[in-house]
């Protein structure tokens, strides 16, 4: 059995996919758990230990800071056991909460593969695993595996990322009517506004289409370009009440939004991996609200 375990906690299977990979690749003998959330992690955590918890927020049935509470009111390793969030909140009332309840870190989603492994090494170094998990065979000396290269982390560096500086090579969406291209001078058209946050800056992007799926959105290529399998965060801020929803996922989908090579705006199919049925039911009323005042077209 290996030297140093870790459990990674979230219901979304792309990003435990994401955070394990990478960990895997940076330490070849690190053994790793997953839990869906925080009350499965709870069953496995009473019958194993584990030397590092790295956890989400928003989850169904039992969220990351109730677990956080749970692991800290217990007797024994689980009091002090390594615990990092890794979550879209970064609030600072969000923050005080967690190390109010004993939080040890936090990784902001999205990361890179050194942010998350910067916080892994460090969390290892303080109850003095790190050593071990360095020595394992294989282990590289480099840290510098981005995971906003999200394609190369997920098949071990196998595949190159297709960027979308060459539209033509991004694997093409289907193209629906209501997402016609517009002048190529002109912002296009909609109300639907949000922040697309990625592994290399954030960018306001126009909502097209919402679905409880994903989403259709049109962002400026600029500096700061998506690409195809970024984990990334959407926040929606819709409402006389500035509710905000911020909806974990990935970039699935790049095509130029003009018919012609250096089309100034980009069309992303953005993928939704949360399951925490808060977000869902507000992005429901999101959808149904957005329907009614024509910000944007609702899916099929």
């Amino acid at each position: 059995m290996s030297k140093v375990s870790v459990l990674v906690v979230d219901d979304a299977t792309f990003i435990r996919d994401l955070v394990r990979k990478g960990l895997r690749n940076y330490f070849p003998g690190i053994h790793t758990e997953e839990a869906v959330n925080g009350r499965k992690a709870q069953v496995m955590l009473a019958r194993e230990s584990f030397d590092l918890i790295l956890c989400d927020w928003e989850m169904p049935e039992m969220s990351g800071l109730e677990l956080l509470a749970w692991c800290r009111q217990q007797e024994g390793p689980l009091k002090t056991v390594p615990f990092i969030m890794v979550t879209s909140r970064g609030d600072k009332e969000n923050v005080v909460q967690a190390i109010q309840a004993g939080v040890s870190d936090f990784v902001g989603k999205p990361f890179t593969n050194e942010q998350l492994l910067t916080k892994v090494k460090k969390a290892l170094a303080k109850v003095g695993k790190l050593d071990a998990v360095m020595s394992s065979a294989g282990a590289p000396s480099r840290m510098n595996m981005a995971l906003n290269d999200s394609l190369s982390a997920l098949t071990g560096g196998k595949a190159e990322v297709v960027r979308p500086a060459a539209p033509a090579a991004a694997p093409a969406a289907p193209q629906p009517a209501r997402a016609a291209a517009q002048a190529p001078s002109q912002q296009p058209a909609g109300r639907g506004q949000g922040q697309l946050r990625l592994p290399n800056g954030s960018q306001s992007c126009v909502i097209k289409a919402l679905t409880l799926k994903e989403g259709l959105l049109v962002v400026r290529r600029g500096d700061v370009l998506p690409q195809i399998l970024d984990s990334a965060v959407l926040d929606l801020e819709q409402g006389e009440d500035n509710e905000v929803a911020r909806l974990n996922g990935y970039v699935h989908a790049i095509v130029a939004f003009e018919q012609k090579p250096d089309s100034e705006w980009l069309q992303v199919t953005f993928r939704f991996v949360d399951q925490d049925a808060k977000k869902l039911d507000y992005l429901s009323r999101l959808i149904a609200r957005g329907t009614a005042q024509k910000h944007f077209v609702p899916g099929a």
